[in-house]
């Protein structure tokens, strides 16, 4: 079955929304959508070192997105620029070492159209394994800290004095942001990898009534958005990443008509009807 590239390319990206949907419901609540395109930016410099090391490329891109995650909260912890200021001093300068670092290695080819937006013909079964692999341990932690998680984003100073560590519980989410990233940079593209976290949880939270609704409600979305999308990139021959997309922003798009009020009160009522 999975002999096929567009079935693994389908399999690959389901594994990658299913993850995605929940965390993504994160990063819309704590309003940190730049700092995924900080790690997404970063993930080039981890191919650029993936490329001179000789290693896997997915463990690379999510050692650097560690690293750029743990210098941002220590650097956020010094007071030395705002937050927004660091983010986008990372951000871009991350990008720019792994485009340079890209361009001094003459002696290997680089697709660099498929590391920004995705290549479908690039996935492979270690990486279906992989990201399985890696998702369902993001998925395990995040049900774990779900609670310490959700009370750190409401009110970071509650949290703290309820001795439940908000500062450690950052970092918890900071890295599994990180392995997220590292393991949709083959479907969805380096440029794009923040939309598949915050177009579908956006779409959601408009059809959802509780914060464990619209984790499941995100992960559907953005499920149903990578398999349109890819369907899309095979009929029209356009890039998988810019194709999933669209699918998630159409999807967006019919969550704001007055249909998906519908929706949003059928699922509340029928939540309200259980015993």
């Amino acid at each position: 079955m999975l002999d096929d590239f567009f079935t693994r390319a389908v399999v690959a990206a389901i594994g990658v929304a299913l993850v995605a949907g929940p965390l993504g419901c994160f990063v819309i609540w704590r309003r940190m959508a730049y700092f995924g395109d900080t790690l997404s930016h970063a993930a080039l410099l981890g191919v650029a070192l993936s490329l001179l090391l000789q290693i896997n490329t997915t463990l690379a891109v999510a050692g650097v997105s560690v690293i750029v995650a743990v210098l941002l909260l220590f650097l956020r912890r010094s007071d030395t620029l705002s937050s927004d200021a660091l983010l986008g001093l990372l951000s871009h300068s991350a990008l720019a070492l792994g485009l340079v670092c890209l361009a001094f290695m003459t002696w290997v080819r680089v697709d660099l159209l498929g590391l920004l937006f995705g290549d479908i013909l690039a996935v492979t079964r270690m990486d279906i394994a992989m990201i399985y692999g890696g998702g369902g341990l993001v998925l395990c932690v995040l049900a774990l800290i779900w609670r310490r998680l959700f009370a750190a984003t409401v009110s970071p100073d509650l949290a703290a004095g309820e001795g439940l560590e908000p500062d450690r519980t950052d970092l918890v989410f900071m890295v599994l942001t990180a392995v997220v990233i590292a393991i949709s940079l083959k479907i969805i593209g380096a440029l794009l990898i923040t939309a598949l976290l915050i177009i579908p949880a956006a779409a959601a939270r408009r059809l959802s009534s509780t914060p464990e609704q619209m984790a499941v409600v995100a992960a559907l979305t953005g499920s149903a958005s990578a398999v349109g999308g890819l369907y899309a990139s095979l009929h029209y021959d356009t890039p998988s990443g810019p194709s999933i997309v669209v699918a998630a922003m159409v999807l967006f798009a019919v969550s704001l008509v007055p249909g998906g009020v519908i929706v949003r009160r059928m699922v509340s009522k029928t939540r309200g009807d259980r015993p």
